[in-house]
């Protein structure tokens, strides 16, 4: 269930599209991206603008069943064009989208692809999409940026709640992510608020705040833990002790379902 109000993750979307715009502005739109070995940097952006039409089609038409994810990955026909109605065009989706959202309201259900959700799934869902490619993007260009830690937080909460649902722990589907002994601990170093431990000895996974001793902790900044689950790069500022393999089958499981 998501920690903030609709409200809340609509203004974030806003900001973290504008602070991707910002670092697009100027830049060559052909730069291959290496966090996304597939794009460049339009195509990157091509992708975020697609997703969050997708989530307003949803939104917008209050659909009860899937909608195609097409626009999502549709971005091979573009890459070398021009940057400033790329801009305009990054914006008016985002708008669309916060706009989507305060029309429904968060009473509002609509087809969630991890099913039974509140409206807010899909805002949280589409704040670290932009946020994540955000840091791809300054990553290519060179160049600094910083994840709030609020919203780091929020976004580890939200890959823990992706370890619950059973196509992460279904037994048939890879290798067996429940057992004896399986635990993982994620401590943020720079904020005392962000711990979590994750339970994989019972029947199904269990998260919460707060840790123990684990069979592999992971330590870092609070926004490379958020990057790390997301398979950015960001081994030289975190730490990993204990059952390395054990924390990349959790990942993989976790994440399995994503556009990331």
């Amino acid at each position: 269930m998501p920690r903030w109000d609709l409200h809340r993750y609509r203004d974030e979307i806003l900001t973290q599209t504008d602070l991707l715009r910002d670092l697009l502005a100027g830049a060559d739109p052909t730069v291959h991206v290496p966090t996304c070995p597939e794009w460049n940097l339009g195509q990157l952006a091509r992708h975020v603008g697609g997703a969050h039409r997708w989530v307003e089609t949803i939104v917008r038409t209050r659909a009860t069943e899937p909608v195609s994810d097409a626009l999502v990955n549709d971005v091979f026909g573009y890459g070398d064009e021009d940057t400033v109605q790329l801009d305009a065009w990054l914006a008016d989706g985002a708008r669309r989208l916060a706009d989507a959202f305060t029309d429904a309201g968060p009473d509002t259900r609509v087809w969630t692809v991890v099913p039974d959700q509140p409206l807010e799934f899909w805002a949280r869902r589409m704040l670290f999409e932009t946020v994540v490619h955000r840091a791809d993007a300054a990553r290519t260009l060179g160049v600094g940026h910083e994840i709030d830690a609020a919203v780091a937080r929020d976004g580890l909460d939200e890959w823990m709640s992706f370890g619950t649902v059973p196509e992460a722990y279904d037994p048939g589907t890879d290798e067996p992510l429940l057992g004896a002994g399986r635990t993982l601990r994620w401590c943020a170093g720079d904020d005392p608020a962000g711990d979590w431990f994750v339970d994989l000895t019972g029947d199904v996974p269990r998260w919460r705040h707060g840790g123990d001793e684990a069979a592999v902790t992971v330590r870092g900044p609070v926004a490379d833990l958020l990057l790390l689950v997301y398979g950015r790069p960001v081994d030289e500022r975190t730490e990993v002790r204990g059952d390395r393999a054990l924390l990349d089958l959790w990942l993989r499981r976790t994440g399995c379902w994503l556009h990331e």
